[in-house]
């Protein structure tokens, strides 16, 4: 249950006074973007701070105003001079003076009474607005504000300046968070006293009206007193909620699993090649971990094409050797059959059997397989995540590995304690081929031990990449077809437009079009709507060369190996984030044979975009250009779009607060040994906590098994 004291915060924003039903849409697309089925609460609009101020202090005479700036000034109002013959579109002019000179007010679209009832002739008022000059003469177009004395009293000379979405104006917006803000309870203090002394953070509740109420530029910086508060808060939420799960996953009592090292052995030399340094180094830290009687939980972090694969299939096999099952989940069908294929071929060598099971068995066939797992005739399991889905039972599973963990999310990671057999903990391997930066990987796998596969395998040749303007498309097109007589294939991928599925789908087509007239029926297209078994049969197409070119959007971005693929074309590269573009440019230079990428762009490209098409043609490290990825972008869009796994922070900049987030984590980790079921004074202080950033699904953890 949500702390009582909380509710006036989770209560939609439509119960703020002057917020309707139109209103709350406008606002709620501002906090949460488009497409929100559930309208945002009261505490959205807390964390949605200033990103500049308006600053009205600058109180000169008219003598001393300056063109550009912003400007308050003491008037006496003179005559009103209206367009002549009422047209509304010449401006409204209205003559004001001080003791030092005279400025013009001027108005488009006037409403004559409202003018003559608002500045009357003779009135003092003051008037705040941007200063301009015509033909020498100083004037304030539509100014800001125009008040008497007494409202002037009442005026704020430093505002917020809030980031808006079209169709809502910027004073309504303020509004609402004022009464957001009038809403927020006093908070019980969940930091710890030591640690908050010597950072000299105020209250919860004073950070947050000043973090509101920015008096200059520098308290809008993530290093401000107030934001720093905040985001250490944040970043204790996160921090405690991965510790909690953590401790509640460690809690089940794990199993011992050692193995004769036979299976092992006899794969080492099956293959063409040998293992990496740090392959041999992340097997021997998965199969120390999964001997010990505590269960497993290892990140397998590791660059495209870095051999993941082959260390995952080595932790499976000391499963089967103890006598136990393995499977492992990806999150598609294409990346499901890929791995079936390279793990089939091999096992069955090895006399070890391996199913494939997706959403798409029906029948008999389904139930001939769930029958070979329940048995435990199926000894590895391959699956999207109907593997893990009610009615799929297996005889003993020992170890899970998740492919492309951030697909999937902490729930799911959850949800696997369910399958394990013999009332033991299930030991956990999951896998990226996405580089995260440390601080990212402590705030997403907080609640893991991480192994990094650093090299690329033996004989991997480095791609060659290049930048090209789109204008050149037609050079482009021209050099393809030498390449395509050489036996050469290439990848075309077109970008994700606007989010749209449609318009990426439509890009697509005709990018497909286009290339299907110069090269007929050597080209392909694959995209995400586009059902599994379609998709399947287009990527065998070109998995076996029947296909030169295959057109597609990022849904070649994860996994897809095509080792005779040399040539990657992305389209309209400006629009992908760095690790997205890293992602695709993997899909090649997986073969002995020299790969190329052309990254084409549309000018003008904007700063950042430069700076990303820059890094990706001076490296390959995919760890370096994760940390660069950080810095252009901030955490939000870290994998180009937001993913169901990542942590999301409203307040916490992980590249600025990095420092914050170690403390952070040490300090969830010192409440988890002294109290891990949050049940002291402070504990309790955190569950509010924990509630109000909504890391609350750690909460029903505390008591669970």
């Amino acid at each position: 249950m949500r702390p009582e004291i909380l509710n006036p915060l989770f209560a939609p924003i439509g119960k703020l006074q002057g917020i309707g039903p139109k209103l709350e849409k406008l606002i709620t697309v501002l906090l949460k973007g488009s497409g929100q089925t559930t309208m945002a609460n009261v505490v959205d609009l807390l964390w949605h701070l200033p990103s500049g101020l308006i600053d009205r202090r600058f109180q000169p005479k008219i003598s001393e105003v300056i063109a550009g700036e912003l400007a308050t000034l003491k008037v006496t109002i003179g005559e009103h001079v209206p367009p002549l013959g009422n047209q509304r579109r010449l401006p409204y002019r209205v003559h004001c003076f001080d003791d030092t000179g005279t400025i013009d007010l001027i108005f488009f679209h006037s409403h004559t009474d409202y003018l003559q009832k608002q500045i009357p002739v003779g009135s003092v008022r003051y008037i705040s607005g941007k200063i301009e000059v015509f033909r020498d003469i100083a004037q304030m177009p539509h100014p800001d504000h125009m008040v008497s004395q007494e409202e002037f009293d009442k005026l704020p000379l430093v505002e917020p300046v809030y980031p808006m979405t079209g169709g809502l104006a910027r004073k309504t917006l303020q509004r609402s968070v004022s009464l957001a803000l009038e809403r927020v309870p006093q908070m019980p203090e969940w930091q710890d006293k030591a640690w908050k002394k010597k950072q000299k953070y105020q209250s919860f509740n004073e950070a947050l009206v000043d973090a509101h109420a920015p008096t200059d530029h520098q308290n809008l910086e993530p290093n401000d007193p107030a934001r720093l508060r905040l985001a250490y808060d944040e970043l204790l939420a996160n921090q405690l909620a991965l510790g909690l799960v953590r401790a509640h996953m460690r809690r089940a009592a794990g199993r011992t699993i050692s193995g004769t090292g036979e299976l092992r052995a006899r794969l080492l030399e099956l293959l063409p090649f040998s293992l990496t340094r740090s392959q041999v180094q992340s097997v021997e830290e998965i199969l120390k971990d999964m001997t010990t009687p505590e269960r497993m939980m290892r990140l397998l972090q590791g660059d495209v094409g870095s051999g993941k694969t082959i260390v995952a299939l080595l932790a499976m096999l000391a499963a089967v050797e103890s006598g136990a099952q393995a499977a492992i989940m990806a999150p598609t069908e294409i990346l499901c059959r890929q791995h079936f294929e390279m793990m089939e071929g091999l096992c069955r060598q090895l006399d070890v059997s391996v199913v494939i099971l997706t959403g798409r068995d029906t029948g008999k066939a389904r139930t001939a397989l769930l029958e070979k797992i329940k048995s435990g005739a199926a000894q590895i399991i391959i699956g999207t995540h109907a593997i893990f889905q009610a009615g799929v039972e297996f005889r003993d599973l020992a170890l899970a590995v998740i492919d492309e963990q951030h697909r999937f999310g902490v729930h799911q990671r959850l949800a696997l304690q369910e399958k394990a057999g013999g009332g033991h903990a299930l030991d956990l391997l999951v896998m990226t081929a996405t580089p995260i930066p440390r601080t990212l990987t402590l705030t997403i796998y907080g609640d893991m031990d991480v192994s990094k596969l650093l090299e690329k395998p033996a004989g991997r040749l480095p791609v060659d990449t290049r930048v090209l303007p789109i204008s050149r498309l037609n050079d482009v097109t021209g050099r393809l077809e030498h390449s395509l007589q050489q036996g050469a294939q290439v990848y075309w991928v077109c970008p994700l437009v606007e989010d749209s599925e449609l318009l990426d789908l439509t890009s697509a087509e005709q990018r497909y079009e286009s290339l299907k007239g110069l090269f007929g029926d050597r080209v392909g297209l694959i995209h995400g709507r586009m059902k599994g078994q379609e998709k399947e049969a287009v990527m065998e197409r070109f998995r076996t060369s029947q296909l030169s070119i295959l057109v597609a959007t990022t849904v070649i971005e994860v996994g897809v190996d095509v080792p005779n693929a040399t040539i990657m074309i992305i389209e309209h590269a400006e629009r992908f984030g760095l690790a997205q573009l890293h992602q695709l440019r993997g899909r090649v230079g997986r073969g002995g044979s020299k790969s190329s990428c052309l990254l084409l762009y549309q000018s003008p490209l904007s700063e950042t975009a430069t700076k990303r098409l820059k890094i990706m043609r001076e490296t390959e490290d995919g760890f370096l250009i994760a940390e660069e990825d950080l810095k252009l972008r901030g955490t939000g869009e870290l994998l180009g779009t937001r993913q169901s796994g990542f942590a999301h922070f409203h307040i916490a900049d992980l590249d600025a607060h990095s420092e914050l987030l170690a403390a952070a984590r040490d300090d969830a980790t010192m409440i988890i040994a002294k109290d891990a079921r949050l049940e002291s004074a402070r504990g309790q202080a955190l569950r509010v906590l924990l509630y109000l950033f909504e890391r609350n699904e750690a909460i029903k953890l505390l008591h669970a098994g």
